[in-house]
């Protein structure tokens, strides 16, 4: 098969993505293995191959928002039959026997590996997964279209829950891109009022024609306080701002893997009045099962750019550049 690794990471400008014929992978004890029909090309993907992310194996397939038809069958799986359309998302593993996997928090979990980091991912023609972690993808979402929920759909999702927004409350995001508008999405179905902050003039039309209330610049205020804001941007500056947007009471939720430093705050300003900062991490298999639901009972539509598989490194460049309106995607 042919596929993408990381060869030598650094700047995107680099080159830090080759294009290389890979091994057919072989699906180990209950295990699927997918012939990819879609990936979502997501900013992890970025920081990995541009080292912010320090890679944890040599030379591997980036790609986390994997969608396919099952064509073999590991020793012993039997979820899943061969022809069934499945996902694969960021969580990969987890231990199973931690406190945190116990209490439903897998998220959490030291031992946790996760897809195009610790294992090879859907920049690729094929990839396998264990059974467990697979998500079954709902009849009638294509490739293309499902492809964005698995880790922008799925990830935002968790944000928008750890957000603890009230029925009918005022949600800021700040950054529009793949989750952000997803989670616009399902809050405004869901009732909330979504204000946007982006730099992007072509992300705000996209939010306003979504719905949202209003949208205006990165660091500018929104028009009325804030119940919560989701930081999408990987960008610790834009925290500040986001804080001092928020009512009395508000939570800001910071949905990225990665962000740059976050500068001294000024607890008078963006703190006090029993303001919050949450992260995240990662996602809950239980997480992705809700999400897939939504997808279809609340006709989630993922503006998507489907370019092709060997199109992966100008993809990754574009997506640095802000050039996408949504998601990107690859199709082989």
């Amino acid at each position: 098969m042919r596929g993408w690794v990381v060869a030598r990471p650094g700047p995107v400008a680099t080159g830090p993505l080759e294009w290389t014929a890979l091994p057919d992978p072989e699906p180990g004890p209950g295990q699927v293995r997918l012939a990819v029909e879609a990936c979502g090309v997501c900013r992890t993907d970025l920081h990995l191959a541009e080292g912010d992310l320090a890679p944890r194996r040599p030379r591997t397939v980036p790609g986390h928002e994997v969608v396919g038809r099952v064509d073999a069958l590991g020793p012993g799986a039997a979820r899943f039959a061969v022809g069934d359309r499945v996902g694969v998302a960021w969580l990969r593993e987890t231990c199973g026997r931690c406190r945190w996997c116990r209490s439903g928090r897998e998220n959490l979990c030291p031992s946790a590996r996760f897809t195009g980091w610790d294992a090879d991912g859907g920049f690729a023609e094929r990839a396998v997964v264990d059974e467990r972690y697979a998500y079954r993808v709902p009849d009638g979402v294509p490739p293309a279209a499902a492809a964005p929920l698995l880790c922008s759909g799925i990830v935002g999702y968790r944000a928008l829950k750890r957000a603890s927004l009230p029925p009918g409350g005022r949600l800021g995001l700040s950054g529009f891109g793949a989750s952000a508008h997803l989670v616009a999405q399902v809050a405004i179905r869901q009732g909330a009022v979504v204000h946007v902050m982006t730099r992007s003039a072509a992300a705000r039309r996209l939010a306003l024609d979504l719905g949202a209330a209003s949208a205006v610049g990165a660091d500018a205020a929104p028009p009325e306080p804030l119940d919560a804001v989701i930081l999408f941007a990987p960008v610790g500056t834009l925290v500040p701002p986001a804080l001092r947007a928020l009512d009395r009471g508000g939570i800001c939720v910071i949905a990225g893997i990665h962000l740059t430093d976050i500068p001294p705050l000024s607890y008078e300003r963006e703190v006090f009045y029993e303001k919050e900062i949450r992260s995240v991490t990662a996602n809950t298999r239980v997480d992705g099962e809700e999400l897939l639901r939504l997808a279809v009972t609340l006709d989630l539509r993922p503006t998507t750019t489907v370019r092709p598989l060997s199109a992966a490194a100008d993809t990754l460049a574009d997506l640095a550049a802000d050039a996408y309106e949504g998601a990107a995607v690859l199709v082989p």
